[in-house]
């Protein structure tokens, strides 16, 4: 797999770049893949840079990075901060998820649309979430370590959870037949997608 991984490298990647830009089903969602460099030593990449990111529109200002260990089948999400509205760069140190935005913003007209993009420590590909989306992930390897930085703070006052399993978003996690991903008591009573409050951004 890895070697299969840098031969696509050499062929996607011109000189002197750093990493390539991926836009989703929504464009505003997009996933970067690395360039990343080996030899017999191990192995180099940017992860982030702020004068590419601006290149490819990404304007972000971090304020706080998060760090999570979770085991197969654990589901974190969909979250979204009603104030503060935070922006997150995601990618995968160990282990593989299925990372989901869902985009919340009362008048965008993919309002209500979720992206799901596989992320792995293997491939080392992000994905960058903007303002006015709900996030959440499920662990599909035997446990993943999860790091995002988040473009503003952690209120929990204005927090919200919706459901993962949310019947209006239908969104196709990729969990076995009749099984139930590990939920915190948080997201068991997320709401509804219909009972949300929209972003006005």
């Amino acid at each position: 797999m890895v070697d299969i991984w840098r031969k696509w490298q050499v062929n996607q990647y011109g000189q002197g770049e750093s990493m390539q830009f991926v836009p989703t089903n929504i464009p505003e969602v997009i996933e970067i893949r690395p360039k990343v460099h080996t030899d017999k030593r191990g192995f180099f990449m940017e992860t982030y840079q702020q004068r590419v990111f601006a290149a490819h529109g990404i304007h972000a200002d971090f304020v706080q990075d998060n760090h999570s260990f979770s085991q197969q089948h654990i589901l974190r999400g969909l979250h979204y901060q009603t104030q503060h509205t935070q922006g997150k760069l995601v990618r995968v140190l160990q282990g593989e998820v299925f990372d989901v935005a869902v985009d919340v913003r009362a008048n965008s007209a993919s309002f209500g649309q979720w992206v799901g993009v596989v992320l792995s420590g293997e491939c080392k590909n992000q994905l960058w979430v903007p303002p006015g989306f709900a996030h959440g992930f499920y662990v599909m390897s035997e446990y993943a370590e999860f790091v995002y930085k988040c473009t503003d703070f952690y209120a929990p006052e204005y927090e919200c959870s919706i459901r993962w399993d949310d019947q209006t978003l239908n969104i196709s996690w990729p969990v076995a037949s009749g099984a139930t991903p590990l939920l915190s008591a948080k997201d068991q009573a997320g709401r509804a997608f219909d009972e949300i409050e929209a972003l006005q951004l």
